[in-house]
């Protein structure tokens, strides 16, 4: 195993599962860890401890009282403020690096042959970067629809609080989702409900209807109480005050 610093291809990896695992999952016994260490060449504790260090640069972390561990270096923070800064072209720089130190089966067309067109190289970067934002934002609720509770997995949505066509920059940023059931996020994008302030479900009045037992069973029984708030990645305060804004639909 490696014992010199951490490469950046190695960085980037480490980065990777800090987006896809919960928190309560960075230890050195975790079989995903254990796998992408080897493949690294890190040992389980050391990519373990990797990502604890980065979870203190997370303010959803440690303004919960967790701090993660205190080691991250220079490198790291620089690699955070990346991070934030660019989240669809990190994911990207992420995904290559899988696909360069793992051997995984990611496509080849971010780099491919000179023959692909442009418009491929496109839509497997989109693919790619949707991947990472559905990854990330799941795992930040522990697999769990914030609204109901839900964990069947494919029930689940990485929902957009702004949508997708309407901020570009921030089209793959996990602070810009929420872990939704498909019916709450179909829900949410149509703005029947909406978060507000203090992260509890606003249901819209337009939608009010007290013949429909199913309606008021699922979605209206929600209006006020509190989102289940995930373990990193917080949801954006102005892009839930875009959502009410401009998407729900006010009395």
């Amino acid at each position: 195993m490696a014992s010199s610093g951490w490469t950046r291809q190695q960085s980037l990896v480490a980065f990777s599962l800090y987006g896809r695992l919960p928190f309560g999952r960075f230890h050195m016994r975790n079989p995903e860890i254990i796998q992408y260490a080897n493949l690294i060449g890190r040992t389980p504790s050391a990519l373990a401890m990797k990502l604890s260090n980065i979870a203190s640069l997370d303010p959803a972390i440690t303004s919960t009282g967790r701090s993660g561990l205190s080691g991250a270096s220079s490198a790291d923070k620089a690699m955070w403020q990346e991070m934030q800064q660019d989240w669809a072209a990190f994911s990207i720089a992420m995904a290559q690096a899988e696909q360069e130190l793992c051997a995984t089966s990611l496509p080849t067309a971010i780099d491919g042959p000179s023959n692909r067109t442009t418009s491929k190289i496109t839509e497997v970067k989109v693919r790619i970067g949707q991947q990472f934002f559905r990854d990330a934002v799941l795992s930040a609720y522990n697999q769990r629809c914030c609204i109901s509770g839900l964990a069947n997995t494919k029930l689940l949505v990485a929902s957009h609080i702004v949508p997708w066509r309407e901020d570009e920059h921030n089209r793959l940023n996990p602070h810009n989702g929420l872990a939704l059931s498909a019916l709450h996020d179909k829900a949410f994008d149509l703005g029947v409900i909406t978060i507000d302030e203090d992260y509890r479900v606003v249901v819209s009045s337009q939608n009010t209807d007290t013949n429909d037992l199913f309606f008021n069973t699922a979605i209206a029984s929600f209006h006020g109480r509190p989102i289940a708030l995930p373990e990193k990645f917080y949801p954006a305060a102005q892009f839930l005050a875009f959502h009410r804004e401009h998407i729900f639909q006010r009395t």
